[in-house]
């Protein structure tokens, strides 16, 4: 059962049954909101990018992006960079997978962000997402909605962390400037 998430909402990642999830998969999907113009609505291309910055007390240790697929470790994998968007109608346009049970123990909290490399701003976009999909069965475990649009060009979308033996995730929905994860960094601290 999908849970839709609010900005600051968090939930447990253990299953009904009590066990916890081993792999979940962070996707993003997005489309081109259509521009009124002289010769009717058109949309133009907008390429944003998902990332995940994995953290070890604070201190930025890895990140997994478009130009850096998979972790150090080998437990973030993204499967690769969509360029327009809206590929998926609703489905995920970019994936960041992570296997929770090969997250080295010293990395605490991993930070899912969005960015348009690309320069338009959230005004731009429409019906953008993003889900935990819990990786083992396909099911959407939780979806939040990157509503608002708004004259800024990134969002820091969500995080896992650790909490005692397990992970949560929260729903953090901050908006931010920057073309890249990089350019994202002072905002993502205070979330951690």
């Amino acid at each position: 059962m999908t849970v839709n998430m609010t900005k600051g909402q968090a939930i447990s990642l253990e299953k009904s049954d009590g066990g916890s999830l081993t792999a979940v998969r962070m996707g993003l999907g997005w489309q081109a909101a259509p521009r009124r113009g002289l010769f009717g609505s058109r949309t133009r291309e907008i390429d944003l990018d998902a990332s995940a910055v994995l953290f070890a007390d604070k201190q930025p240790v890895d990140v997994v992006f478009f130009r850096h697929l998979v972790s150090d470790d080998g437990s973030v994998r993204h499967t690769g960079d969509n360029l327009v968007g809206g590929v998926g109608q609703g489905s995920d346009d970019e994936s960041i997978l992570v296997d929770l049970s090969r997250v080295p123990v010293h990395i605490d909290q991993i930070v899912f962000t969005v960015n348009s490399f690309t320069g338009q701003t959230f005004q731009e976009v429409q019906n953008a997402f993003c889900r935990l999909v819990d990786e083992t069965n396909g099911q959407e475990l939780a979806r939040y909605t990157l509503a608002g649009g708004g004259a800024y060009t990134a969002q820091i979308m969500a995080k896992v962390h650790r909490a005692g033996a397990g992970w949560t995730l929260t729903a953090l929905g901050s908006p931010a400037n920057g073309r890249t994860f990089q350019d994202l960094m002072p905002t993502i601290l205070p979330h951690l």
